[in-house]
């Protein structure tokens, strides 16, 4: 059985594996199999050990990373399993969860006592901006003046240490504090009334929960004999209290990380957790997975090189049994449009030449506005392209309508829910109606959908026009027989009734071919829930709306698909693709101009570059451009300072484009005439080129053994041209 677990792991991964008692750290390299491992360590745990499959807890960060966990242990299906670890009837039992998911489902089943019932709403990014705008206008503040997302971040970071809105009320020092904090109780106040939490609530809460009921703790505690922690350099204060506090009895800790990888402090994540593993579990065991099954030796090479320079690591050195590889393409384009136009030359010279797939090619970046050019590239040439991070599915109007419909159904305190769709489609109920409506809400202390049930009972006739009376009489009574209908209809059924009884069907299609595609939207949602078709109506419902708030961007990532794959940086974390190009390489985009005068914010510039390097299995182009548009400006480019960390012998300078945008580029098959130091031209020199016609030198650098020649032509725009191709001659 062991011998069968073990089969194919290296000496390193057998001793991750192996190691049961007591905390564990596994310093895992990218690409280094570290989903092998726990998985393998899942397996070694029930099947060698005999632990029940109950007994362990493995937590990820990403919906697709316990995807994949699961689908290694199981198998995709009952039906067709493959080669699972373990049985398919263990599935029920064995916890494999984001940190997110498994506080959700802890809050629902204990979330009483801090006055939560089983059916609270998570509210998603737009909801929390939502009720912060609500919560400024209760303490008259100007959103003009303070940004609401600012606010909400702030709050955020509050959470993410475990620092209520009492707790944070004592901590003011600031002007800006003292603002935040008169938003944090008021938001903290709406949420319950709207029995409501956010994503850092599910956190916060459950550590408080464990915290202030310690026989709450007791029985998770005694339940979770082992607990496994995946990405553990992204967790912040609340994700590590989490994991000391369900491993406090039994200290069966693994958590599994790589500082390296560390990339998310702006989502208040703490690389001191991992680097101080050690010192808080002064037993723990190390064990470094160095050996990478991914990049090539070029690749790992160069990404060591650049990650070197940093402070805060563990010390490791990748290899790989792979290859050596080819070496990394650096190149230098004119702007960001001819940056784009240079790489979807290349994509199609590697699928012609080389018959690479467009699914095996990612281009990444630093920040979303530099997709603009990309995107605008693909559709020029109808290059196909998926777009990591875009407007989620889940996130679309018409969908968060239909949501916010069943969320009343299940939480009919939502107030934000309510309002999204009390005139939606229009029923008569008029701005002036809705905010009478919600000044009596507030002033009786009770929620929207109750003032509608007085209203529809008669009372405050004087207040409302008898049409808008009337129209938020059939809205009640609308939400009072979709609720009955929940109670009784399967999940598509419940959709089905939603739609058309509200008259949302009816209302989308009206606005012609843009109304039939949100209506295949709304059609491809409805598919989306017959998954749930085997729980109990509102188990079903509960389950879904819960699935649908905790998507991440990397969900919605169909890696079927035909396309290149355009992603930031940061989203690109957990995947991997036989071709990579970063673009955007310069000072000031990567590093990221934030990061200048804050030496800890540098060191995670490195570190994402790092992550987006390794990447890379097969192929690397490293990309800048020598003019961008930034903020509306123009300004020159000047190369990143991670591609001076890379040794030259791993790097491939090809010359410059040629001047067509249609034609694919075929250096190979140029005339290559020696450079000649005479040949250098000044600035100023005029010139003549066979196709741009005459223009004047504006620039003109060593490259190499060659001399690149930046030429603005009259009327072919500006042109850089290496000069032993550049058929230029001189003008007298």
């Amino acid at each position: 059985m062991a011998t069968a677990i073990l089969e194919g792991l290296n000496l390193q991964q057998q001793e991750a594996v192996e190691h049961i008692e007591g905390p564990l750290l596994i310093v895992a390299g990218p690409g280094s199999g570290k989903t092998r491992v726990i998985t393998r360590r899942i397996a070694y745990l029930v099947k060698v050990c005999g632990v029940s499959p109950r007994r362990i807890l493995a937590v990820t960060f990403t919906n697709k990373a316990a995807r994949e966990m699961q689908e290694r242990l199981f198998g995709k299906s009952e039906k067709d399993p493959g080669a699972p670890l373990l049985d398919w009837g263990m599935r029920r039992d064995l916890i494999v969860s984001t940190f997110h998911a498994f506080c959700a489902s802890v809050l629902r089943r204990e979330g009483e006592p801090l006055g939560l019932t089983r059916d609270f709403t998570i509210y998603d990014g737009e909801d929390q901006l939502s009720v912060v705008r609500q919560a400024m206008e209760e303490a008259e503040l100007d959103p003009k003046q303070y940004a609401p997302r600012a606010i909400l971040d702030t709050i955020s970071g509050a959470k993410a240490q475990l620092i209520d809105a009492e707790g944070y009320r004592r901590l003011v020092q600031s002007h800006w504090e003292e603002i935040v904090q008169q938003v944090y109780h008021r938001y903290q106040d709406r949420l319950a009334g709207n029995q409501a939490v956010d994503f850092d609530d599910l956190l916060m809460k459950a550590c408080l929960l464990f915290r202030d009921h310690p026989d709450v703790l007791e029985r998770y505690q005694d339940r979770y004999l082992h607990t496994l922690i995946d990405e553990f350099q992204d967790t912040n204060l609340a994700q590590y209290e989490l994991a000391r506090q369900l491993a406090g009895r039994h200290r069966n800790l693994c958590v599994v990380g790589d500082p390296d990888q560390s990339i998310y402090s702006w989502r208040h994540a703490d690389i001191r957790n991992i680097l101080s593993f050690q010192r808080d579990f002064p037993d723990a065991k190390r064990v470094t997975l160095a050996e990478n099954y991914r990049s090539t030796q070029v690749i790992l090479d160069a990404a060591q090189h650049i990650i070197a320079a940093n402070k805060e690591r563990l010390e490791k050195s990748l290899f790989t049994r792979r290859d050596e590889g080819r070496p990394i393409v650096v190149h230098e384009a004119y702007n960001q449009d001819e940056e784009a136009q240079w790489v979807l030359q290349e994509v199609d010279r590697l699928r012609k030449e080389e018959k690479a797939s467009l699914k095996d090619v990612a281009v990444m970046y630093r920040v979303n506005a530099q997709s603009r050019a990309l995107e605008e590239g693909c559709l020029r040439y109808g290059v196909p392209y998926k777009l990591v991070g875009a407007l989620r599915f889940y996130q679309r109007r018409e969908i968060k309508d239909v949501i916010a419909y069943l969320r009343l159904l299940v939480n009919p305190q939502d107030d934000v829910s309510l309002l999204r769709v009390l005139n939606v489609p229009p029923r008569g109920i008029g701005t002036k109606t809705q905010d009478e409506l919600v000044r009596q809400a507030r002033d009786l202390g009770i929620p929207l959908m109750e003032a509608l049930g007085r209203v529809s009972k008669g009372a405050q006739e004087a207040a409302f026009p008898s049409a808008g009376r009337a129209a938020m009489t059939r809205f009640y009574e609308l939400m009072t027989a979709l609720s009955r209908a929940s109670q009784e209809q399967d999940l598509p059924s419940l959709i089905d009734q939603v739609v058309e009884r509200s008259g949302y069907r009816r209302h989308i299609l009206e606005e012609g071919k843009e109304g039939e595609e949100r209506w295949d939207n709304v059609m491809e949602f409805r598919a989306s829930a017959q998954e749930f078709g085997d729980l109990e109506p509102r188990e079903a419902l509960t389950a879904f709306l819960e699935r649908v708030a905790l998507v991440s961007d990397q969900d919605n990532l169909d890696e079927t698909k035909e396309g290149i794959t355009l992603t930031t940086l940061h989203q690109a974390k957990g995947l991997e693709f036989p071709v990579v190009f970063m673009v955007g390489m310069e000072e000031r985009l990567l590093p990221h101009s934030r990061s200048f005068d804050d030496p800890a914010e540098m060191e995670e510039e490195r570190r994402l570059c790092y992550v987006g390097m390794t990447r890379a299995k097969d192929r690397l182009y490293l990309v800048r451009a020598f003019r961008r548009n930034v903020m509306g400006g123009n300004q020159t480019g000047v190369p990143s300072r991670f591609l001076q960390d890379i040794p030259p012998h791993l790097i491939l300078r090809p010359p410059p484009a040629k001047a067509s945008a249609e034609a694919l580029w075929d250096w190979s098959a140029a005339p290559r005439k020696e450079p000649s130091p005479k040949s250098a031209l000044s600035v100023g020199d005029h010139v003549r080129h066979a196709k741009f016609g005459e223009g004047i030198v504006v620039n003109c650098v060593p490259s190499g053994s060659d001399h690149e020649v930046t030429v603005a032509f009259k009327g072919g725009g500006v042109k850089r041209l290496l000069l032993s191709y550049a058929p230029l001659e001189p003008v007298e």
